[in-house]
């Protein structure tokens, strides 16, 4: 049974030629009937219609085998057969028996059975017909042909379920309903086998039957003229065409489908990116309003703001790729596809474009606030080193130092003054961001917390403003006591140069107002420029007093004592009981010279026609006696109040008055001897 085939040959009516090959093992009829099924639903009805002959070949089977294969012909096949042809054996079976049967049993058959040699089938069928087992000459390989079947129809059954499947996928993809559509293509959407295998199996199979030869055979032998309805390429072709329409449809089913998931992919992802943003994302900022109430607090603020916005980058991330792949759907996508793609892209961008700004105002207003608190750190050092300043009590050596302790003052001041005023251009810009906070807000009302900041903010900025206008008050009452500690040693520094003064003018009187005059009118001008030199040293001592006066004034109102002061008033008195004296010395031995110079003068310069006026002696006993007091004095030093001596000028120079005193005292004292001459003269004559 296994070689029962259609060998492609034909008889003389154009019939098809059935084989039907029996053995020596009990046949098994329910096979044989299934088998003759299958090979009679190959041929076309065309082809049927002409009808079979069927060549049973009983040579190695018994004849009751025999008597039932044509038996089942009549079961089977009735209609199709026309002539059934039983080869028998060499050695022959019983004449009366096959002959009587088949005789007998023609008119019921409905179709004739003649017995038959092998070799003298000729006479029904023509050789070429025929294959070599029974001496014809038609080439034919059963296992070549039985493999073509097989792929002929595994073909036929992958493809016709490929295609009810495809058909299936397809047509549900055609439904009115978008949800209808989805059910069915998620009930059918992969099929059972690869469709692009069986369409590269099928033009494999095509390929074969174009070529009209069998995978296996040697030598390419041709197909008998019936072979395109045995295999029916006719078939393959319409399959294949089939296929490869059901197949595109199925995949743009596929496209559409991968379009859409990718669609709702997209629109899951976005979701899940506003869902977050606008759920755990704003409560996250919800929470965080505070802006801290000093440098350590606001940097504890910013960093935790770096962990939400470091969880914000890796939703953004995933915005910037659905982004990416909104944008590339929308230049490959469907006119369909563009609202919905376009509404996803817009709502995406305006929740993280909004929540990227939040957190861009939140990072901008904790910057500002570090900044201020910042500011008012530094502020506030300036005011501790400020006040520092001015508690530690003033003790300078000098007025220099004053005046640069005063400077420093001064500048530590105008940099408290500049601290503030950046102080309070962040605050005002602190409070600024704050008020704006409320435009948005994170969705809740952060009146109460906007305003705890803000009274956090006017509190500091209030507080520094205080802090400054005491360190002011206090500036002002130290600048004041500085300027009179500059005063107090500038009076010293004064007074102490009155002192200084005053010794030069004595130590100039001393050494350089020495001379007497040549006569009474010089003398009288010296006397009189000795008077205004007393004057002008008159002045630098009262000078001196009046400074150091002001001293003790200042002392009392700084509640200090004087360091100088107190041996600047003896040293300037003392030189001025010296000065005093040694003026008044001076003025004594000017007046001394004077007298002496006009008695001289006048004595010199009386005529002698007039000797009545000389009558009297007494006034030459009175010019030597001022001449020899003058001269002592010129010896004798000054003393002054403490015991010490000092003489004028150098011994020379007084050497040098006195010899001039002394020639005009004996000019006088020639002139009494010329007056006494002529008195003397007179008695003897």
């Amino acid at each position: 049974l296994l070689f029962l085939s259609e060998t492609g040959g034909k008889d003389r009516r154009s019939g098809l030629i059935l084989t039907i090959p029996l053995c020596l093992e009990q046949t098994s009829m329910d096979e044989l009937s299934v088998t003759l099924d299958y090979l009679l639903s190959i041929p076309s009805e065309k082809c049927k219609a002409r009808g079979f002959t069927v060549i049973v070949d009983g040579r190695k089977s018994q004849w009751n085998v025999v008597k039932t294969v044509v038996l089942m012909l009549q079961n089977v096949v009735p209609a199709e057969v026309s002539l059934v042809c039983v080869v028998k054996p060499d050695e022959f079976w019983d004449k009366k028996v096959t002959h009587f049967c088949f005789w007998k049993e023609k008119d019921r058959l409905g179709f004739e059975v003649i017995l038959v040699s092998a070799n003298k089938l000729t006479r029904y069928i023509e050789p070429c017909q025929l294959t070599e087992d029974f001496g014809g000459t038609l080439t034919y390989d059963h296992m070549d042909w039985l493999n073509k079947r097989l792929v002929f129809e595994k073909f036929t059954k992958e493809s016709t379920s490929l295609l009810d499947e495809l058909a299936l996928i397809n047509n549900g993809s055609d439904k009115g309903t978008q949800q209808e559509r989805e059910r069915s293509i998620d009930l059918n959407f992969l099929p059972s086998v690869d469709p692009e295998t069986v369409l590269q199996t099928g033009h494999e199979l095509l390929s074969e039957l174009q070529q009209r030869r069998f995978n296996g055979s040697d030598g390419g032998v041709s197909w008998s003229p019936m072979d395109d309805e045995l295999l029916a390429q006719p078939q393959v072709m319409k399959l294949l065409d089939s296929l490869r329409e059901q197949y595109t449809r199925y995949q743009e089913v596929c496209r559409q489908r991968s379009k859409r998931t990718q669609l709702e992919e997209i629109q899951q992802k976005v979701m899940q990116v506003v869902n977050w943003l606008e759920g755990p994302g704003s409560e996250q900022l919800r929470t965080q309003w505070g802006i801290g109430d000093s440098i350590r607090a606001s940097q504890a603020l910013q960093q935790k703001h770096e962990e939400i916005e470091s969880q914000h980058s890796e939703w953004f991330a995933v915005y910037v790729e659905l982004n990416q792949q909104i944008a590339a759907l929308l230049n490959a996508g469907d006119e369909e596809d563009l609202v919905e793609l376009k509404a996803l892209q817009q709502q995406l961008s305006d929740v993280c474009y909004r929540q990227a700004s939040q957190l861009e105002f939140r990072q901008n207003l904790l910057q500002a606030a570090l900044e201020f608190h910042s500011v008012a750190q530094d502020l506030s050092q300036q005011l501790d080193g400020l006040l520092g300043m001015l508690c530690v009590d003033v003790a300078p050596a000098d007025g220099a130092s004053i005046q640069q302790t005063l400077k420093l003052l001064e500048e530590k001041l105008k940099s408290v003054d500049l601290g503030l005023q950046g102080l309070r251009e962040k605050g005002q810009s602190l409070l600024d961001q704050i008020s704006n906070q409320a435009s948005w807000a994170y969705g809740k009302d952060v009146t109460i917390e906007n305003k705890e900041n803000v009274d956090h903010i006017q509190g500091v900025m209030e507080d520094m403003q205080l802090r400054k206008q005491r360190c002011e008050d206090m500036v002002d009452v130290r600048r004041l006591k500085m300027l009179q500690m500059v005063q107090l040693f500038k009076c010293e520094e004064d007074a102490a140069q009155a002192v200084e003064w005053l010794s030069e003018l004595l130590d100039a009187l001393l050494k350089t107002h020495i001379r007497l005059g040549d006569d009474a009118q010089e003398t009288k001008v010296l006397l009189e420029k000795h008077r205004k030199f007393v004057d002008v040293a008159q002045s630098t001592y009262d000078y001196g007093r009046q400074l150091l006066q002001a001293t003790v004034v200042l002392c009392q109102s700084l509640r200090c004592t004087s360091r100088s002061s107190g041996d600047t008033l003896p040293r300037l008195n003392r030189v001025w009981k010296q000065f005093t004296v040694t003026s008044e010395e001076r003025v004594h031995r000017l007046e001394t010279a004077v007298a002496f110079h006009s008695t001289a003068e006048k004595i010199l310069q009386e005529c002698p026609e007039q000797p009545e006026a000389f009558d009297e002696m007494d006034q030459f006993d009175e010019i030597e006696a001022v001449g020899k007091s003058l001269l002592d004095r010129l010896t004798v030093p000054v003393v002054y109040p403490d015991g010490s001596e000092q003489y004028f000028g150098s011994p020379s120079d007084m050497a040098s008055a006195a010899e001039h005193i002394r020639e005009k005292m004996k000019l006088v004292s020639l002139k009494k001897q010329q007056l006494r001459q002529p008195e003397a003269t007179t008695p003897e004559s």
